[in-house]
């Protein structure tokens, strides 16, 4: 058997695994050197060569003593040879070495007495330069301290992701003893862990690359009946010649900080849905679907609102927007944003003039938003609409035909000062409005374009339900972890009995005949 191939750490197996130079005994380099019991070199290994600065054929033969030790300490080694050789006794312990090249070094030695089957006595020595041995020693004792009285949980696994090891805080983190985390697999010892805890062990031992701050919520049977948060690093471990030996992990429990900030949330939550409109009353000519939908991959609240406001003479007003930011700060100016809506909706404003105001008033609030605004008269069978900074509504017609509506996209609120444009379009019985927030449709790794045109498909000969619609929408552009709240709310126009199309038409100032000739149609029109 060569000197790095050693058998496997299961002692059930006679396999015998080679192993890569690079290990603790190469970094040591212990030097063997085997004396006869006159003290004459029989056996010099290479590492002998290398500690020593002898070559096989200059020390084998020649009385070690004489090779390698000044004269004013011989006789000391001369004794301590005779003691192991007489006594058996095995010495350790540092005495200075004469090297080749004339330099003096001090050399930790293990010396012991072996007997062969002739029965004669031969002397084994190891050794290894004493600087390298304290270096190594010095950091066994750094880290096994560190490792030990470190309030951050560690863990060491192998290359099955079965524990090695694990220090006292991981231990109490866990609530499982450290001797039973030892050769079990790491979702037997903390069963609730997901698949992507273990997809990240592996993505780390495959690349090398670490993946820090990897925060995960659970129950371990250290406190079964409570969530708790941590923050968890992965490593790849690796020798010192590459190989790769398994995969460390860093672990700190930031359950009073996820506690506070999922307080946070709450309160937050709570108010942005204090703020968010009721299921409306049912208005003249017009169906409604909404959903609000948090994110679920943050731990805080967007300010995405959407309202519908009654209006005189049967109107309605549908709002749909977005307050850059998240939490609390972002929710706050969502609701004055939207009580300013309601206050301005009043005044019977057109929707660029509408958003004119709420341009300045965001301007006052130190944020900026983006938002539609449109106005619906079932009498006149249109919609007046106009955008600042927002996407675009779809419009979806009764044959199931969906199209994003073209119109000026304006800037966001916030003090801009750029002119808002209204637009009309002709908006019939079984005509849709489907008004959103970007994160309906905004992904990290497709362009914008690419989800707008996704999300017309999907509109595509919709279902006769609103709100299967609506659920639809989420189901299908929605993912699981996504980053951003979502307000969708879509808008269909009915038919009103002839008597209510006549009343509205009075308190109008117009006639019946005159709604009749109006044929719904499309352009922009300045407030």
């Amino acid at each position: 058997m060569g000197a790095t191939e050693p058998f496997r750490d299961d002692p059930g197996t006679s396999e015998v695994v080679p192993s890569s130079p690079g290990g603790l005994l190469d970094v040591l380099n212990v030097a063997a050197v085997l004396l006869d019991a006159q003290g004459k070199i029989d056996l010099w290994s290479p590492q002998a060569e290398i500690l020593f600065g002898y070559s096989a054929e200059e020390a084998l033969g020649r009385y070690a003593g004489q090779l390698l030790i000044d004269k004013e300490h011989l006789d000391s080694v001369l004794m301590l040879f005779a003691r192991v050789m007489e006594d058996g006794e095995s010495w350790a312990g540092v005495f200075p070495i004469r090297h080749k090249d004339g330099s003096t070094r001090m050399v930790e030695f293990r010396n012991m007495r072996l007997q062969d089957d002739q029965r004669e006595y031969w002397a084994l020595g190891l050794a290894t330069d004493q600087v390298t041995l304290r270096q190594v020693e010095r950091n066994l004792s750094l880290s096994a301290q560190l490792v030990s009285q470190s309030p951050i949980g560690l863990g060491m696994l192998d290359t099955d992701l079965r524990y090695i090891s694990v220090n006292p805080a991981e231990e109490r983190m866990n609530g499982v003893p450290a001797a039973e985390h030892i050769g079990r697999h790491v979702h037997e010892v903390l069963p609730f862990l997901d698949d992507s805890f273990e997809a990240a062990m592996r993505e780390v031992l495959t690349t090398g690359v670490p993946i820090l701050d990897h925060y995960i919520v659970g129950r371990t049977a250290a406190d079964p009946d409570n969530d708790h948060a941590w923050s968890i690093s992965f490593y790849r471990l690796e020798a010192s010649n590459g190989k790769v030996l398994g995969v460390a992990t860093s672990s700190v429990d930031v359950t009073d900080r996820h506690r506070a900030v999922e307080e946070q949330r709450r309160t937050a939550l709570t108010l942005q849905r204090s703020l968010l409109p009721h299921p409306p009353p049912r208005r003249p000519g017009l169906d409604i679907a909404f959903r609000y939908r948090p994110a679920q991959a943050t731990i805080e609240i967007g300010g995405d609102w959407f309202d519908v406001i009654p209006l005189a003479r049967d109107k309605t007003a549908l709002v749909v927007g977005d307050v850059m930011g998240s939490g609390v700060t972002a929710a706050a100016a969502m609701g004055q944003l939207r009580t300013a809506a309601r206050t301005l909706a009043d005044l019977d404003l057109s929707p660029a003039q509408v958003l004119h105001h709420l341009d300045h008033i965001t301007d006052g609030l130190d944020t900026i938003a983006t938002c539609v605004y449109a106005v619906y008269d079932p009498h006149a069978a249109q919609c007046r609409v106009a955008l600042a900074g927002h996407l675009p509504p779809v419009f979806l017609g009764p044959d199931g035909d969906s199209r994003l509506l073209d119109l000026p996209t304006g800037a966001p609120l916030g003090g801009c000062g750029v002119a808002f444009d209204s637009t009309t379009i002709g908006f019939g019985p079984g005509d849709q409005l489907v008004l959103y927030t970007d994160g309906l449709v905004e992904t990290r790794d497709q362009p914008i374009e690419t989800r707008l045109n996704f999300l017309v498909d999907i509109l595509d000969g919709s279902d006769p339900s609103l709100d299967a619609t609506c659920d639809r929408l989420l189901n299908t552009l929605r993912s699981e972890g996504d980053h951003d709240d979502v307000a969708l709310l879509i808008a269909q126009a009915a038919h009103i009995p002839a008597e209510e199309a006549l009343t509205g038409a009075d308190n109008a100032g117009g006639s019946t005949q005159d709604l009749r000739r109006a044929a719904p149609g499309w352009g922009p029109d300045r407030p």
